[in-house]
């Protein structure tokens, strides 16, 4: 497998990955699944932010098997060093170690860029995503009772976070 960065063309693929996970899974709470034109605006829309999406492509035949960014966590000048992340997988490749590379190429990725902490929101009873992330280092922070609903059932939010560095707080100027 080989991470690099994500090109216009692997849209589809990523499309693909992102519309699975909406149809069959809780790891995204929407209902819509979207196509390569929407994923290649919310890619030039992360680039334009200086943050990246990642993917992670098969060793023969380069296909996209998974996909990760993170972006602002909050709109507000305080949270600018805090970022949320996103990992996804291809159904098929799943438990296979992709998710937790591209967490840890995000993690570096982050760091590089002088992020302090990195959140995970995961829904709570994902266990393997939340295993995955104690596993690299995220500690649980909190969890949120039915703040939002899929498939018909209430679900609720977990909160994890890595604190990326262990300088001192910023210049506040």
């Amino acid at each position: 497998m080989l991470i690099r960065d994500a090109i216009d063309s692997d849209a589809p693929a990523i499309a693909g990955i992102y519309n699975d996970a909406v149809v069959n899974t809780t790891a995204i709470w929407n209902e819509v699944t979207v196509d390569a034109a929407n994923r290649v605006a919310w890619m030039a829309d992360r680039r334009r932010l200086g943050y990246p999406v990642l993917v992670a492509v098969g060793e023969t035949d380069h296909s996209v098997i998974g996909y990760a960014s993170f972006g602002d966590w909050r709109a507000f000048d305080g949270y600018r060093h805090t970022v949320e992340h996103s990992v996804y997988v291809r159904g098929d490749r799943r438990g296979e170690g992709i998710g937790r590379a591209l967490l840890l190429a995000l993690i570096d990725r982050a760091r590089a860029i002088g992020k302090h902490v990195m959140v995970a929101a995961i829904e709570a009873g994902n266990a393997p995503s939340i295993a995955l992330h104690e596993k690299v280092g995220f500690l649980r922070t909190g969890l949120m009772p039915q703040v939002g609903m899929k498939f018909g059932r209430w679900l609720d939010l977990a909160f994890l976070q890595i604190i990326l560095d262990d300088g001192p707080a910023p210049d506040p100027r």
